[in-house]
């Protein structure tokens, strides 16, 4: 591939390959900030999905949402475990607390609909499973919102690395920070572990951590990692973590993730012949700024404004009209689960974890 060429077609969806004029329905499985201020204006911009149902636990306070959104049926948490409306949609985005996931999508599944749940899919490597399990068992399609996958810079930067622009990939270095207690409270549940699974290393290193193996196409073979808190509203989980990543091609990334430190977030692949740069690629409104350099070339890039989220609704949409299998599916969920696991094992003890021998065994 030619770098002057790399960009020629910044926006194509390499995976959009055969016509489709149908729509998914999705029922919204929790309507806080996220899913009120990006997942629902992206499914109503979206060409493969709408939603037609909201579940949340104050049924009466989302009605106004619901007609904003031209949403028919708002229910109870309850209500959708029992199956009331399921004829109403044909899949589930489960965007609750992490520590609930694995309840709502094997709820779902038992009714035969398909599921996109947001990440880490639970806060466990066996609740995880059983997440699995119970969506191959039903038939139905599990996507792992992972939108990073969806994204034009993420998938230009892959094609890249597999065309061998900057040679053979030698090191990434990923950084993700979010001074959480500016945008929310103390309480959130974000720093309660039972519910969220861990602190920042769950919430904000996982992006780091699985668009790197995205982007190299292999998963790693040891981690060591270290965390620290300084107590109060984060005595409980993980404030800062960095973690280290060995894989299996001699490449290494080093990561960093942060619940108290300036927003910030950086994504730089350094290799035997050149290096992309990609700013800002997790803070959820990624700017399409990529600088790339190949041997004696330079090209600075910016590429036109692309809702990610709308991208990841229409991936996971032609994926379940197609009979597509999604990239990001359960099996890519449950990967991160093994490593976030290993991670905290290495914090604990201060040794690098062997992830090679994970038992990643097929779930039938």
């Amino acid at each position: 591939m030619a770098l002057e060429d790399a960009f020629t077609a910044f926006t194509n969806r390499d995976w959009e390959t055969e016509s489709v004029d149908e729509t998914v329905r999705i029922a919204i499985v929790g309507t806080g900030g996220f899913a009120r201020n990006r997942a629902l204006p992206a499914i109503a911009d979206s060409d493969y999905c709408r939603a037609t149902a909201l579940v949340t636990g104050s049924p009466d306070s989302a009605r106004s949402l619901a007609e904003e959104f031209d949403v028919n049926h708002v229910i109870s948490y309850d209500a959708f475990r029992d199956g009331t409306h399921a004829e109403s949609y044909d899949a589930a985005y489960i965007a609750t607390p992490n520590g609930t996931h694995g309840d709502y999508a094997v709820a779902a599944a038992e009714h035969g609909i398909h599921v996109l749940c947001e990440k880490p899919l639970e806060t466990t490597v066996k609740r995880t499973r059983e997440i699995l399990e119970a969506c191959s068992d039903a038939g139905v399609t599990l996507m792992t919102a992972y939108r990073l996958q969806t994204e034009p810079a993420v998938r230009r930067t892959r094609e890249l690395i597999r065309e061998g622009v900057i040679g053979e990939c030698v090191q990434v270095q990923g950084g993700f920070s979010h001074p959480l207690l500016e945008y929310t409270s103390p309480d959130t549940w974000r720093l309660d572990p039972d519910l969220a699974g861990g602190g920042a290393l769950v919430d904000l290193g996982v992006y780091p951590l699985n668009t790197i193996r995205f982007l190299l196409e292999c998963d790693p073979t040891g981690i060591y990692a270290t965390t620290h808190s300084s107590g109060g509203p984060f005595a409980d989980v993980d404030e800062h973590v960095a973690f280290q990543l060995e894989f299996p091609t001699g490449a290494t990334a080093s990561c960093t993730a942060s619940f108290d430190a300036h927003a910030h977030s950086r994504l730089e692949i350094i290799g035997t012949d050149g290096i992309i740069l990609i700013a800002s690629p997790f803070g959820g409104v990624v700017p399409q700024d990529m600088v790339v350099e190949s041997g004696d070339m330079r090209m600075e890039y910016t590429g036109p404004p692309v809702d990610e989220v709308r991208e990841e609704f229409d991936y996971f949409g032609y994926c379940v009209l197609t009979g597509t299998d999604p990239e990001p599916d359960g099996r890519d969920g449950l990967t991160d689960l093994y490593a976030i696991e290993a991670a905290y094992e290495s914090a604990e003890t201060g040794r690098r974890v062997d992830l090679e021998t994970a038992p990643l065994e097929a779930v039938d």
